[in-house]
């Protein structure tokens, strides 16, 4: 984690300094600027955490106007001039605030304090959880909502078809996904009102025609994914040869999707088992096959434990295949 440290007087500087020798690649920020337009500056820079030795209402009003999202929003720490007690002021879960202040706490000998319910009461952290797992919100205000409800009631009830090794304590498995207050899959499940946590491991394999346009490959990718009833947001990336690197209309859908894609050559696609073969492909590409092997291909990039879920479909222009990377939850 990449640290500045700031303080107003000469006493929080040299606290500041003691601080600084403590924690790996953390630095005083020592220029001769308004406080204000200080954490600005930091704010708009890569650091991951801004350690304040200073009155927390300085620092409050330093960042009210900078705040925005906390999975972007640096974690902020508050200290007082005699290093007794460290406040984790913002970001405190998924910005690592809180682990922190727990760890500059221990080095100081002071008070770690931290406000968050779940940390109070010994609950999950829903947030962190499932950064920890790989899973991705698709409503912030549920998130929000159930990790009330762990707080509040005790415990959860979540439905999966993902592998589990365990689950929390306060996470009770049910078999039903209309009962869940959680529902961790990479499928649709229309009219629910659990939170869907998407594991992000849907790699799709793609493969055209010469100067197939954008559009295609939406309809294909739309249809496709829709069939199988998965939902967009668990797509993790693209793949395809490098024969088609150049593919302008290929380039400019995964740009419209956001995404990432990768280029395998014909020896990586053939290094493959277990997959479609096709004359007329192998002719064009040297490649027994691209939409299949590619995506599998670009499912081992991140674990070692995958599989072909859809194979491959053919339009006119386009063809798809869909590999999923193996998701195994942890407490």
């Amino acid at each position: 984690m990449k640290t500045a440290i700031i303080a107003l007087t000469a006493g929080g500087y040299q606290l500041a300094h003691t601080i600084s020798g403590m924690l790996h690649k953390s630095s005083v920020d020592t220029r001769k600027i308004p406080v204000f337009e200080k954490m600005a500056s930091l704010w708009e820079s890569d650091v991951d955490a801004i350690i304040c030795v200073m009155a927390t209402g300085i620092v409050v009003r330093a960042i009210a106007p900078l705040c925005s999202d906390k999975k972007h929003d640096p974690c902020i720490l508050v200290l007082d001039e005699k290093g007794q007690f460290v406040i984790s002021l913002l970001s405190g879960h998924l910005g690592g605030g809180n682990e922190l202040s727990r760890t500059l706490a221990g080095k100081l000998r002071a008070q770690a304090v931290i406000t968050t319910a779940s940390d109070v009461t010994g609950h999950t952290a829903l947030d962190l959880w499932a950064a920890k797992n790989g899973l991705l919100a698709a409503d912030k205000e549920k998130l929000t909502a159930v990790s009330a409800k762990i707080v509040n009631s005790g415990s959860v009830t979540i439905f999966t078809d993902c592998d589990v090794d365990q689950l929390p304590h306060d996470m009770v498995q049910t078999s039903d996904f209309s009962e869940a207050d959680i529902i961790v899959s990479d499928r649709i499940f229309p009219e629910c009102d659990a939170l869907l946590l998407r594991p992000v491991a849907i790699c799709i394999g793609i493969g055209c025609n010469r100067g197939t346009g954008a559009q295609a490959f939406e309809t294909a990718i739309s249809e496709l994914i829709t069939e199988y009833k998965i939902s967009r947001d668990a797509v993790s990336c693209y793949a395809s040869i490098d024969l088609k690197s150049d593919e302008t209309g290929m380039l400019d859908f995964i740009k419209n999707e956001k995404q990432s894609i990768h280029f395998y050559t014909k020896d990586e696609l053939n290094s493959v088992d277990g997959v479609s073969s096709s004359t007329a492909v192998m002719k064009a590409t040297g490649a027994k096959g691209v939409a299949e092997p590619a995506a599998l291909l670009a499912a081992q990039i991140k674990s070692s434990s995958t599989e072909l879920i859809v194979r491959k479909h053919k339009w006119k222009d386009v063809t798809a295949a869909i590999a999923e990377r193996k998701t195994i939850l942890q407490a």
